[in-house]
């Protein structure tokens, strides 16, 4: 999964307005806010020490969080162009996925190169003030695919309801960073196991409030509001 959308990194001004910086620094004000929450500082110092694994070959151990970011920084290219796109497609005989696609025209371009599939992402609106959301985009960008390549949606997918609008409006595919890295983070294994069936099961019901007996059939048509001037009494085919 080759991500195009990032070619310099973006003004995070939220990060900024709380002081976040690598390395971090101490401040009066976080500091407070350490001391305002003992227990989660006390669990922090005590923990075991944790490294990127798939970085440590690269990087070795050790390594600092003023280190690591200057090595992230110095993957960014921003002459980055659909020729080196190309060359990766020449040369990478495995399956190729492009995310961070939010433009119709790129997702042409991108189709054309063939590619297996394109993830139609605003990188979680933390890069460009202003971006769309990938769901506002997403039918665009499916009928410029044109079927040369499935369509993915990431951005906010939170429940099975979530994962139907995005395959409604034609992506095959939805990606679930958050869901399953705070199942992870809470249980383990187990824990993605647990969000993944919770997933399911909702993905199950809403479909079936929806009158939809086949996921593959879904389309646009289950997302029609009620109408204003039809009789009291929802439709199993209105899903707002």
């Amino acid at each position: 999964m080759l991500t195009v959308d990032l070619q310099v990194q973006g003004i995070r001004r939220r990060d900024a307005h709380n002081g976040l910086s690598i390395p971090p620094r101490l401040t009066v004000r976080n500091a407070l806010d350490m001391a305002s929450k003992p227990a989660w500082a006390l669990g922090v110092l005590s923990a075991k020490r944790r490294s990127f694994g798939n970085l440590t070959v690269r990087l070795g151990k050790g390594t600092g969080m003023k280190t690591l970011s200057e090595w992230i920084g110095s993957q960014f290219d921003p002459a980055v162009t659909w020729k080196e796109v190309d060359w990766i497609r020449s040369h990478w005989p495995g399956k190729l996925i492009i995310k961070g696609i939010l433009d119709p025209e790129d997702a042409q371009v991108a189709a054309g190169l063939g590619i297996d599939a394109m993830v139609v992402s605003n990188h979680g609106g933390r890069q460009l003030d202003g971006a769309p959301s990938s769901i506002a985009v997403l039918p665009e960008i499916t009928e410029a695919a044109a079927g040369r390549c499935e369509v993915w949606f990431d951005g906010g997918i939170q429940s099975g309801q979530d994962m139907l609008r995005a395959i409604a409006l034609g992506a095959s595919a939805c990606l679930i960073g958050k869901a399953y890295l705070y199942a992870m983070g809470a249980m383990g294994g187990p824990g993605v196991t647990l969000a993944l069936n919770i997933l399911r099961k909702e993905l199950e019901v809403t479909l079936a409030l929806t009158g939809c007996t086949d996921i593959r059939a879904a389309d646009a048509s289950i997302l029609r509001r009620p109408n204003q001037n039809a009789q009291s009494g929802a439709s199993l085919r209105h899903f707002p």
